[in-house]
């Protein structure tokens, strides 16, 4: 089934998106490869890539786009020296732009209903245009949830709406994340593009009930504030947020801000979210710019967690909250300084295909 926008009504109301601990049938990913976003330090972010798809490998299939077979072979190198699994590993001949796959690739949405006439899950293609035309060229990376599409055959229905994936957290049963300062900016869906149209989308398309709304980024942030930076759900019923402790750090009064937002929030019943703290990790700089370091960038694999660290006294700390609220799971921390020098870490550069 091929949806066209003009048809995407059809199927509004029918999906929703899962939360991102329910089972996964693969994760994809795209291979670093721009100079421009890892500037010096290409070489290190593609190592950093392989140890993260080695250890995803222990806990699903991993798909990873690649320009062609030249790039292949020196991924896959890199890839079997850090130990990955490599009968669990597809290579991909999908160049892309970039390597940020949360926010360009695919999501995935699953049938609520009875409609037989409807596939069991749907592939939304929201546009992309690298969150407000801040770094062209982005035409290859628009493509890729058709060029998947093709490739596995699963259906996709295009949206004409700019969504970025690392800009929504969902828990699978109608509670959604988003921020303001990202998903209302004019420069991704003009000026027109206010919370009632955006709520409209949230929830024809991704099933949402109830839009909880922050405002707020963290330092070196070049998304306009994705949620995935900020807070997470870690539960149905349960948000875990960063905080600075810090008052003179300038993620200081955001952060407190959002803390205070999610205190007050409820979900699609009238209830109360159970809200935890993690601590920011120390200000992380590459060639004098701040980074955007994040314990919430982390991402949820089948049966495990996987954090991005930051070699600095409070990656145990967040460790062990997270180990806490994810008792089921192995906790594994993945060295991310070098992939924050692309201004994104573990969760932005890891898209997931839930089982439907």
């Amino acid at each position: 089934m091929a949806c066209a926008a003009k048809s995407a009504a059809l199927v509004a109301g029918h999906y929703r998106m899962p939360a991102e601990w329910e089972p996964h049938a693969a994760t994809y990913l795209a291979w670093p490869h721009s100079a421009e976003t890892w500037p010096g330090a290409l070489d290190a972010a593609q190592r950093a890539m392989a140890l993260l798809a080695a250890a995803l490998s222990e806990c699903e299939r991993v798909r990873i786009l690649v320009a062609n077979e030249q790039v292949e072979q020196s991924a896959r190198a890199m890839a079997r020296e850090a130990g990955a699994l490599l009968e669990r590993v597809e290579w991909l001949h999908i160049p892309t732009n970039d390597a940020w796959i949360r926010d360009f690739g695919p999501i995935f949405v699953n049938r609520v209903d009875a409609r037989a006439d409807l596939p069991a899950q749907l592939a939304l293609n929201w546009r992309f245009n690298a969150w407000g035309a801040k770094y062209p060229p982005w035409d290859l990376d628009d493509a890729v949830p058709r060029r998947l599409a093709a490739r596995y055959g699963f259906p996709i229905c295009d949206l004409e709406a700019v969504l970025e994936g690392g800009s929504v957290e969902v828990n699978g049963a109608g509670a959604l994340l988003t921020t303001e300062t990202c998903l209302l900016n004019p420069n991704r869906n003009g000026t027109l593009w206010r919370k009632q149209a955006a709520e409209r989308f949230l929830r024809d398309y991704l099933g949402a009930k109830t839009v909880l709304w922050l405002d707020g980024r963290i330092a070196g942030d070049d998304t306009d504030g994705h949620i995935d930076q900020l807070a997470r759900f870690a539960a149905q019923d349960r948000i875990v947020a960063m905080v600075e402790n810090d008052p003179a750090d300038e993620n200081y009064l955001p952060l407190k801000d959002n803390l205070a937002r999610l205190l007050a929030m409820r979900d699609e019943r009238g209830r109360a979210f159970k809200i935890e703290t993690l601590p920011m990790p120390d200000a992380v700089y590459y060639r004098g710019v701040r980074l955007p370091a994040s314990y919430a960038n982390f991402y949820l694999a089948n049966g495990a967690v996987f954090v991005p660290a930051f070699n600095c006294a409070n990656d145990s700390r967040a460790l062990g909250i997270l180990a806490r609220l994810f008792p089921q799971r192995r906790v594994i921390p993945i060295a991310a300084a070098e992939l924050a020098i692309g201004l994104g870490t573990i969760h932005c550069l890891t898209q997931q295909h839930p089982l439907p």
